[in-house]
């Protein structure tokens, strides 16, 4: 697969949840095969516009998420696309089982929507931090993952994924974040991104820690590393081919997500340089370990995962060359 250059702008701070909800929106005025679940969380997973201009394509199921995966996978026997929205937590391990039993083994096309993912959903603590979910779907077979990096991204995906004829797992997040990709921007699954060329390393990085990699490669450039940085917003399936290009000219890897270094992208990537290109890489995410209550720019320093944390390791990729 081909990567994508792309350059980028920041314009303003908008939540990630809020771009799933504007291209539900949308699909829900240009797809009429298009559906939406719900598991009592309508406002946090901003559904809102879609109910209200279409009513009877929505569904709230309660606080019984299980019960929403099945009534999901039925739905597309009869050609619906249905578009299931819950947290993150709730959306993986809580119904984990009916996800492979009911939607992955038999191929459904059911979108898993997956707000409030990773520990930037901050104050709600340890036990809605899902640091996990990755892993989960991405073994699942069949399941495509994705994780965007912004809003306008956001919006894109979830309209692209209606395309796609198979099970998606899109991941995405509850705080206001940096908007700097395009808004007329073509969502193409499993294309990476390509914002910065250089020499000196490759950074990929997923969702929210896209951006802190940019910064990252400010910092370093100010110091005279060339650092080149990769957006890796589907994570499965990986596009192989970009992240073994880059590291052919870098030599060296950083692999940045919100998200625990076991079972993740990092996880993944280091699976395709083992079997074509052995090649010394860091890991920037959680380490085997749960979350904490706490606001998101406290807990993404206490668990090095800004971009202060991606030029740490940066430089001791370097050191490894």
């Amino acid at each position: 697969m081909g990567i994508i250059m792309k350059t980028y702008t920041y314009t303003e701070k908008k939540d990630t949840r809020s771009g799933f909800g504007a291209g539900l929106a949308e699909l829900g005025r240009t797809n009429p095969n298009v559906v939406a679940l719900c598991a009592d969380l309508i406002g946090s997973l901003k559904m809102d516009e879609f109910i209200k201009e279409n009513p009877e394509r929505f569904f709230q199921i309660g606080i019984a998420e299980a019960n929403m995966m099945g009534i999901a996978a039925g739905l597309t026997i009869g050609g619906k696309i249905p578009f299931t929205g819950t947290f993150a937590n709730f959306s993986t391990g809580r119904v984990y089982d009916q996800i492979r039993q009911s939607i992955a083994y038999s191929g459904k096309n059911v979108k898993v929507c997956a707000s409030h993912a990773g520990i930037t959903l901050g104050e709600d603590g340890a036990t809605h931090q899902i640091l996990e979910d990755i892993g989960l779907m991405k073994m699942l077979p069949g399941m495509v993952v994705i994780n965007p990096c912004d809003y306008n991204q956001t919006k894109a995906a979830t309209m692209a994924i209606a395309e796609y004829d198979g099970p998606v797992y899109l991941r995405f997040g509850r705080p206001a974040v940096p908007v700097f990709t395009p808004a007329d921007q073509k969502f193409e699954i499993g294309k990476a991104v390509q914002f910065t060329e250089g020499t000196d390393v490759t950074i990929v990085a997923t969702g929210h820690l896209v951006w802190e990699a940019l910064e990252a490669s400010k910092a370093l450039n100010e110091a005279g590393i060339s650092a080149e940085v990769i957006n890796i917003h589907t994570i499965k399936p990986l596009d192989d081919k970009a992240i073994l290009d880059s590291v052919a000219k870098t030599g060296c890897i950083v692999t940045a997500e919100e998200h625990n270094y076991l079972g993740g992208l990092g996880e993944s990537v280091a699976r395709v340089l083992a079997e074509h290109r052995p090649t010394p890489q860091e890991f920037v995410a959680t380490k085997d370990t749960f979350g904490e209550s706490g606001t998101p720019a406290q807990l993404m320093d206490k668990y090095g995962l800004n971009s202060a944390a991606i030029q740490k390791a940066v430089k001791k990729v370097i050191a490894r060359k």
